[in-house]
């Protein structure tokens, strides 16, 4: 086991991190800059023709803007579809005419409001703005709504990594030292099987149902001392097992902190926790509206619980007040109600700030986004143990926002899926990072030590299993949600062939679905396999498609040809293959037509070019789900077609190599699996890729469509 050097650990994230947000803003700046509004809409990054159709007070005093959907574009009175998640950074400003000049994102950020999306409906977008910005929240006209880097993220990641930095060794906890190799974790014993004693008495399981793996990596994670490792492959039940650990806990009188990378992720806890009466709290804004989880919200809390109620009468005078802006008549008017509102602000922060202290310091479970559990509410709290959810997904550097203050952690995730995405060039191990490099684990004096060939896809479970080993792990093995055959592949190249699947699952079909579907060859099949081989399904990339575009007739539809190009621009160097997207649509149809019903279906592809592509599925057939393969990590469908896209004589296969990736891809289906690609491209990526074409070739229906067939 090496150790690692905490300090010189802390300055690789700090350069790293600084890099990556770094490659945001510019990447936000350039696209803001360049695209029409309606591009950016269209690659998921703004949200067009908004109108402020109401202001209220939010959390903290914020002033809070519901932006809706102008009636004048929009007869159905619904947002398009877009992007835009809870907890994203964005700009609300002013829509500039689609002829409008380069924009800058300093002159919009000037014009504009910065803030916090609070609140997504099918109407209407609610965003907490900036203290700073308010007056100029006043928009009268159209307004638009575009992404931002998060800064705010960025900034509590690095807090905690300048603290790890300027830490004394003599400060380190017994926590800290185990998970930097400096100490090794608490010996537990091998066989836990059985219900014997853990903590403070036998485990009397909350779920009987649970199965032996689940109940095995529970065991594990009470008696753990410092850390837990559970590894939840696709469909094992990884948040069902978190659920009955966290009601095992609080049974043992813990307090538990519950942190996820996402809103969703946390989200999804709190929906199942909810049922069990145990006294929680949910900090942040929930991205579900269901009243299971915002009757927890800290939202809800201040205006319901009886210490919020304090707080109510000064937060109706502010709504007041925000109602008076809109008809203030002039500047002077204008300005004195904000003096006002100033004002109130302060006194109904002060009395919110107790009212939160109360309610977080009386409850059991505390859960909170990772970035989310360095505020204000969590400053003095203490936790017995910290769990994280989708610990794979996150960087190191925001779990060690939750974690700096902790004295035991469980992590869950499968690092054999995606790892978080990141987009800076020195996350490639090509090293941008300034200082002398030195190898992970070794030391080395000096200030300005980095460790070499260090990437923020490294996650914390990845560099725990690497430092510990597989001692500090366990794994679920019975999966709930494929076919066997669906799932065979997967569990014996990546899971060491250790994953069974359930009895309820493992024989079900599209054509067993309840609502009544045909026995046809396509829906009495769990994997299916449409080979493209041969060279009649060529790929294009973005440089070949934006010649076709900007080559139509130089008039009419020259111009049209030019927006096209610029909206794909948006997708980087990406790649689409057209023959492949027909051969998509018409297997879509033929389900359809079948009886499965649209929502039941997905297609995902690695390249967002490809989606493009396939854009017209969306009105073809109202409730498919199309989406990139990276978007679609945690999720499921009945059926799911994937279009892998490359197509050459080269073999070249770029980052559909990475076999984390193709893992996430082949494991969303529950009932069907159908995979469109070139085997004889494909299989020469890899050895991953190679067995995959191989194993799809011996056990999937394996198609051969003529391509003269084909309606593109």
């Amino acid at each position: 086991m090496k150790s690692v050097d905490v300090p010189a650990f802390a300055r690789t994230q700090l350069a790293l991190l600084d890099a990556e947000l770094q490659s945001e803003i510019q990447e936000t700046s350039g696209l803001i800059g360049g695209a029409s509004p309606a591009s950016l809409q269209r690659a998921g990054l703004a949200v067009t023709n908004l109108t402020v159709s109401s202001q209220r007070t939010g959390l903290g005093g914020r002033t809070v803007l519901e932006l809706g959907p102008d009636a004048a574009t929009t007869g159905a009175g619904e947002l398009p579809e877009h992007g835009v998640r809870t907890g994203d950074i964005v700009l609300v400003a002013e829509q500039p005419a689609g002829s409008a000049k380069k924009r800058e994102v300093k002159d919009l950020e000037r014009k504009g409001a910065k803030g916090v999306v609070v609140r997504i409906k099918r109407d209407a977008i609610a965003v907490a703005v900036d203290e700073d910005k308010e007056d100029a929240a006043g928009f009268g006209g159209r307004v638009w709504l575009v992404k931002l880097a998060d800064d705010v993220t960025y900034r509590r990641m690095n807090q905690a990594m300048e603290k790890m930095r300027d830490m004394g060794e003599a400060e380190y906890s017994g926590f800290m030292r185990v998970l930097f190799g400096l100490a090794s974790p608490s010996p537990v014993p091998d066989d836990l099987k059985g219900d014997e004693e853990v903590g403070e008495g036998k485990v009397e399981w909350f779920d009987p149902g649970l199965n032996e793996s689940q109940k095995d990596a529970i065991r594990f994670a009470l008696r753990s001392r410092e850390i837990a490792l559970i590894h939840g492959p696709p469909g094992t039940g990884k948040t069902h097992t978190l659920i009955e650990l966290i009601l095992q806990l609080v049974k043992r009188n813990q307090r538990v902190l519950v942190c996820g990378p996402s809103n969703i992720s946390v989200d999804n806890i709190v929906e199942r926790l909810s049922p069990h009466r145990v006294p929680i709290v949910r900090l942040g804004h929930p991205a579900r509206l269901l009243p299971s989880v915002l009757s927890h919200s800290l939202d809800v809390l201040t205006q319901t619980s009886e210490a919020g109620l304090i707080v109510k009468d000064v937060r109706a005078e502010m709504d007041a007040k925000q109602a008076a802006i809109k008809k203030a008549r002039g500047g002077k008017e204008r300005r004195a109600v904000y003096a006002d509102l100033k004002e109130l602000r302060k006194e109904y922060r002060e009395r919110e700030r107790r009212c939160v202290g109360a309610l977080v310091g009386g409850s059991k479970v505390v859960l909170a986004t990772l970035h989310g559990a360095g505020g204000f509410q969590l400053k003095g709290e203490e936790f017995d143990v910290v769990i994280i959810d989708e610990a794979s997904q996150a960087l190191e550097a925001q779990c060690w926002v939750p974690l700096l203050a902790a004295r035991k952690a469980v992590c869950a995730g499968d690092h054999l899926q995606l790892p978080p995405t990141v987009k800076s060039t020195n996350s490639k191990g090509k090293g941008k990072t300034k200082g002398k490099g030195v190898n992970e684990g070794e030391k080395e004096g000096g200030e300005g030590d980095v460790i070499k060939g260090a990437s923020l896809e490294t996650t914390l479970f990845d560099r725990l299993l690497k430092l510990h080993g597989e001692g500090i792990k366990r794994m679920l093995t019975t999966q709930y949600r494929m076919h066997e055959k669906i799932m065979r592949f997967p569990s014996d190249e990546l899971y060491e062939g250790k994953l069974v699947a359930a009895d309820a699952v493992k024989e079900r079909l599209l054509k067993d679905l309840e609502y009544g579907v045909e026995d046809t060859e396509d829906t009495s099949e769990p994997v299916i396999f449409i080979d493209t081989q041969g060279g009649d399904y060529p790929e294009k990339n973005e440089e070949e498609e934006d010649k076709e575009a900007k080559g139509k007739d130089k008039d009419k539809d020259g111009e049209k040809g030019k927006k096209k190009a610029t909206a794909r621009s948006l997708f980087g160097e990406s790649k689409s293959n057209e023959m492949e997207a027909a051969l998509v649509r018409q297997h879509v149809k033929k389900l359809v037509d079948a009886g499965v019903r649209p929502e039941d279906v997905a297609v995902v592809t690695p390249y967002n070019a490809q989606l493009g592509l396939l854009a017209p599925l969306k009105e073809a057939f109202p409730g498919i789900e199309l989406g990139s393969v990276d978007g679609f990590q945690g999720r499921e469908k009945e059926a799911v077609i994937v279009s892998l896209v490359r197509s050459n004589s080269e073999g070249e296969v770029g980052f559909l190599s990475e076999k984390r990736r193709l893992n996430v891809a082949m494991t969303r289906p529950k009932r069907s699996l159908v995979v469109v690609g070139d085997s004889e491209t494909v299989r020469r990526g890899s050895k991953f890729l190679n067995n995959w074409m191989e194993w799809l070739e011996n056990n999937a229906d394996l198609r051969y469509i003529d391509s003269a067939s084909i309606e593109t």
